[in-house]
């Protein structure tokens, strides 16, 4: 009998990928690409700032390469706590724990907050990570429309459970839009709830940079929970639970995305540190990013955006494809959302707004997308 190639399923999957417009493939940019970035995540421009890179080098002369080992054995170092008072300190909240990603982040908080005895109100326009960090919390899940204020009400109410998490994204990835969350937190304490909000993309951005939580007035509340990446505004990598020192404490103890994970390294908490300074220091940071978003919206024609982040929806994930592959061909990188970032029918370009873009940028942006949608 002759043995059956156990990975040729993964050969067919590949092929139906590939037919549907959803194969992905990894495209290294070079050094010093020509390309006009409306793509990552870098708003600010931080991880070259020369301030920043001083940071991350300056961490690994002193600390070496690696942290060495799980923060509870000997990954702690004392630059981990200068940033986590540095981070509670911008965003206004009373304590914060770093982790080494900000989707172990808000695994951590999720699982470590959540249980048998909670119900978990997520919003539908939730990131990844909180995804999956509700499937891991061992806790009853119900998930609402995006922004659907009455329906998160009507599942607090008829809840049978002792506590409840409600879980939103304060800027949605995809689309920009910033949720009314002095609504979300005045339902949540209502309820006797726990907000748990991941601002990923609110950190550095709103606020004149200190957050969506500290814009809201809400960062210091003990019934909220915030979660932040390191990723995107500061430039670096690494993430961070924020909120009151008995939330940290219990993340600390029970919550395994910490617990078994190699401590951040040096460089990154580094470089961490000193965009978190910078952007403490120059609110102007924050403020001409939005103002640039808001440009990019007028010349595209689309819906303003409350963040960095404007959504271009195209439909099908082929034809979104096609378009993001015609602008890199004329030098402008952008995002490209398909299933299952996006739901069915909704793939699409999402074009983000940087600090270094200038006016002659976004007329290229404009010009480019014309001629493309017109042919």
């Amino acid at each position: 009998m002759t043995a059956q190639d156990p990975l040729a399923w993964l050969e067919q999957k590949a092929e139906f990928r590939q037919r549907a417009g959803l194969q992905r493939a990894l495209s290294p940019r070079s050094e010093h690409s020509p390309a006009l970035d409306f793509a990552s995540n870098d708003y600010l421009k931080l991880s070259k700032d020369p301030r920043v890179v001083a940071g991350a080098v300056d961490a690994v002369r002193r600390w070496g390469a690696g942290a060495t080992g799980s923060r509870l054995v000997s990954g702690s170092i004392d630059l981990h706590a200068e940033l986590e008072v540095a981070l509670a300190e911008l965003a206004g909240a009373q304590s914060a724990l770093v982790l080494s990603s900000g989707y172990l982040a808000n695994l951590a908080a999720l699982t470590a907050m959540a249980g048998r005895d909670c119900v978990i109100i997520a919003d539908g326009g939730n990131h990844a990570s909180l995804i999956d960090g509700c499937k891991l919390a061992n806790s009853r899940l119900v998930t609402v429309e995006h922004g659907d204020l009455e329906a998160a009400r009507e599942a607090l109410t008829n809840r049978s459970e002792s506590r409840a998490l409600l879980v939103v994204d304060a800027i949605n990835s995809v689309f920009g839009d910033l949720l009314p969350l002095g609504q979300w937190h005045a339902l949540a304490r209502k309820h006797g709830a726990i907000l748990l909000i991941d601002d990923a993309h609110g950190i550095g951005v709103r606020g004149g940079g200190r957050g969506s939580m500290w814009e809201a007035g809400l960062a210091s509340e003990s019934d909220v929970i915030v979660t932040v990446t390191l990723s995107k505004s500061l430039g670096s990598q690494g993430g961070a639970v924020l909120g009151d020192p008995r939330v940290i404490d219990h993340v600390l103890n029970t919550a395994r995305p910490f617990i078994f994970d190699t401590g951040l390294n040096p460089a990154a908490a580094g470089a961490a540190l000193a965009a978190a300074q910078i952007i403490g220091q120059e609110p102007e940071l924050a403020h001409s990013l939005l103002a640039r978003a808001a440009d990019i919206a007028r010349a595209l024609n689309v819906h303003a955006s409350d963040a960095a982040i404007l959504s271009w929806t195209v439909g099908g994930a082929q034809e979104a494809l096609d378009l993001a592959t015609g602008l890199s061909d004329v030098g402008i990188r952008v995002g490209c959302f398909r299933p299952p970032s996006v739901a069915i029918a909704s793939a699409g370009l999402r074009i983000t707004a940087n600090t270094a873009q200038t006016d002659a940028d976004v007329a290229l942006l404009a010009a480019a997308l014309k001629s493309l949608v017109n042919q």
